[in-house]
């Protein structure tokens, strides 16, 4: 038997032995992958922000600049250009009849136009949801007609042969510059509404993702310049369908009236600013000139 110096004692005792434990309960002093602690990111959460601050950034997006009191919905139909006539007619019995019922079931037409510069041969119409539960209702209802729901049983059907193209996106209004709770006409529409020579613009921009709090800033200071000479008649962001997407509806007496009151906001403190702020925070834009149709609620 070999004789154990104090320093091998010292390293006896101090050494865990595994053969008097189990197997099973035998100790390893090294740790699996499951095991290994991951990294935090914490140079990434520092330069992206973490994913729950995203997530919670996201829904304020809504919160802070939304309204949040209705759900708008912009339907864009391209028709046959041989199919103009006969879609009007037919269109005005579906979107015409639209209304809100006492349960609050339904939803209400706030306009519908002919495009008359631009996406030739387009039509868009512009729907008032009262609630997400009455949105989920007239959804079914276009896929699952009955006499009971929002659309008329016959609008798939009347409406389908003349189309060549289709889309419709949900849209939530700016709580900067919401949409007339009732599509009533200022005195400047009225006139139009008699005359009949009444035109709309609605204005389209593409945003760089995450610039929405910025662009509702810049914007939030433009609207109140312009609002020396006009109003919108609405401005929306995209919930559901082309996302990062803004439109803004200007209604004016005629092509002239658009054209004076475009150069007299460049004489108004702080629109410039807000131009500047547009190419800036926008990929992508487009304008088309539009004209109501007989049935519109705006004219």
């Amino acid at each position: 038997m070999s004789r154990l110096t104090p320093l091998s004692l010292a390293r006896t005792l101090l050494t865990p032995s595994t053969r008097s434990l189990p197997s099973k309960a035998r100790i390893s002093t090294t740790p699996s992958l499951s095991e290994v602690p991951k990294p935090i990111g914490f140079v990434q959460s520092l330069l992206h922000g973490s994913a729950e601050a995203k997530a919670q950034e996201s829904q304020q997006h809504s919160k802070v600049v939304g309204r949040g009191k209705y759900v708008h919905e912009l339907i864009k139909h391209r028709v046959h250009p041989s199919k103009i006539v006969e879609y009007t007619e037919a269109a005005e019995k579906v979107f015409g009849s639209l209304k809100v019922n006492a349960d609050g079931s339904g939803c209400q037409l706030m306009g519908s136009w002919q495009t008359a510069v631009g996406e030739l041969d387009t039509f868009v119409h512009i729907i008032r949801h009262p609630s997400l539960i009455a949105l989920t209702s007239t959804l079914h209802s276009r896929l699952l007609p009955s006499t009971t729901n929002a659309f008329p049983p016959s609008s798939t059907t009347a409406l389908a042969p003349f189309l060549v193209t289709r889309e419709s996106s949900l849209l939530q209004e700016f709580a900067a510059w919401p949409a007339k709770d009732n599509p009533e006409l200022s005195q400047q529409v009225e006139d139009r509404k008699r005359t009949g020579d009444g035109v709309f613009e609605l204005r389209t921009y593409e945003l760089i993702p995450g610039t929405m709090l910025e662009w509702e800033g810049a914007w939030r200071k433009g609207i109140e310049a312009r609002r020396k000479i006009i109003t919108p008649e609405g401005a929306w962001f995209t919930q559901v369908g082309h996302l990062h997407t803004v439109h803004h509806l200007w209604a004016y007496s005629d092509m002239e009236d658009r054209k004076a009151i475009r150069e007299k906001a460049w004489t108004l403190s702080g629109w410039s600013d807000t131009v500047k702020q547009t190419v800036k925070l926008a990929k992508g834009m487009t304008s088309q000139i539009m004209v109501p149709m007989s049935w519109s609620p705006l004219k």
